[in-house]
């Protein structure tokens, strides 16, 4: 029996046929077919939404411009008035 084992594990077993082609459209297509299917489940935002948002993020912005801009502004005249101090 062990003979019989060893015979068969030489064997090569037989290569499936080259079929790379067709294996690339059935991945692209089922791909794509991923791709409906997820794109159907998206919820889109109202357009209320959209503008309630949109303005929220101005608003973010602008008070974010004004805090660094007073930052800057404090921070210039203060490096000003400590070289002033130092080079009198």
């Amino acid at each position: 029996m062990a003979d019989k084992e060893k015979v068969v594990a030489t064997e090569k077993p037989e290569k499936p046929e080259k079929v790379k082609k067709e294996k690339k459209k059935g991945r692209v297509k089922e791909a794509w077919r991923g791709f409906k299917s997820e794109t159907k489940k998206i919820v889109w935002p109202t357009w209320k939404q959209v503008l309630k948002n949109t303005f929220v993020v101005l608003i973010v912005v602008l008070v974010f411009v004004i805090l660094i801009g007073i930052l800057d502004y404090a921070f210039s005249h203060g490096i000003q008035a400590l070289t002033e101090l130092f080079t009198k």
